[in-house]
């Protein structure tokens, strides 16, 4: 039993190295797997499901049982022979990998895998359900699985190295966002949460900027100033609170920030070209 993967262009980059995935394989051990190692950059990782055997790596004798997990890497010296009783099933991904020798950038995650020619353990990152993921994907063939594939992949990369590494907190973080972005998400959380009470003073004290800074800024991302997307805010809060037919016109007035009643269905009226409670009765079909 064997379902192979191969001659597949499946690149994808982790840190500051170009992974290939040269061969993609399940198998059921039937025979002894001779003694041979890998060339330079190329790397074997190997997961047992099922079954038992004997690894041969480095000149020792491990043995192999259900949930080992174990890395070859380049010119480390390996065979396989399995029990003939209850032979083991294997999940095998070669790779190659090439890293960029001009990038000076921090990559901690392949100089661990890189460092690591051989390793082996029991698996404690559940690496058996992310394979059967990996060979549904290949096997059904749905839009998007080629990106789905080196998803996967990178996963398996990073849950080897959690493997070594038994899982320490990073060294690294995400860069900081670009400050526009970090104010446009400051700008629609404001309006999408704060809606009784938006003020242009308040949002521009949040973004560090002066009022009239925030109504330029307002324009260039949305094409409408402090005042419109108020009133778009509050509009579009006011017509899902009116499908609520135990509130009053009074309490969602209220709710929404009005002085009174009448200020919001004058305001309602305005934007929606009806009264708040004919919407509710035309627009809602509210009996």
């Amino acid at each position: 039993m064997k379902t192979l993967y191969t001659d597949m262009d499946i690149q994808f980059t982790l840190d500051n190295a170009r992974l290939q995935a040269l061969n993609i394989i399940f198998e059921r051990f039937t025979r002894t797997i001779p003694a041979h190692s890998h060339g330079s950059d190329c790397y074997e990782i190997h997961y047992i499901p099922l079954g038992y055997g004997k690894l041969k790596a480095g000149g020792q004798l491990y043995d192999i049982t259900p949930g080992t997990l174990f890395v070859t890497g380049p010119h480390v010296i390996h065979s396989q022979t399995p029990l003939l009783s209850d032979p083991m099933q294997e999940y095998c991904i070669y790779f190659k990998v090439r890293k960029n020798p001009r990038s000076s950038a921090p990559a901690p995650l392949m100089d661990s895998f890189l460092a690591t020619p051989f390793w082996i353990g029991r698996d404690t990152q559940n690496i058996h359900e992310l394979m059967k993921r990996l060979f549904h994907e290949l096997s059904e063939r749905f839009t998007g699985y080629q990106e789905q594939v080196r998803l996967l992949l990178s996963q398996l990369v990073i849950l080897a190295v959690r493997n070594y590494e038994q899982c320490p907190i990073s060294r690294t973080d995400f860069s900081k966002s670009n400050l526009a972005d970090t104010k446009s998400v400051i700008i629609e959380e404001y309006f999408l949460y704060e809606y009784p009470s938006l003020s242009l003073s308040d949002l521009a004290a949040r973004l560090g900027l002066s009022p009239r800074q925030t109504q330029r800024l307002l324009v260039k991302f949305y094409g409408k100033t402090f005042q419109e997307k108020k009133t778009e805010a509050r509009m579009s809060a006011a017509a899902i609170l009116l499908a609520d037919r135990q509130r009053s016109i009074t309490s969602i007035a209220e709710a929404l920030g009005y002085f009174s009643a009448e200020h919001f269905s004058c305001a309602f009226r305005k934007y929606y070209q009806v009264s708040p409670g004919r919407y509710r009765r035309e627009e809602l079909h509210e009996s």
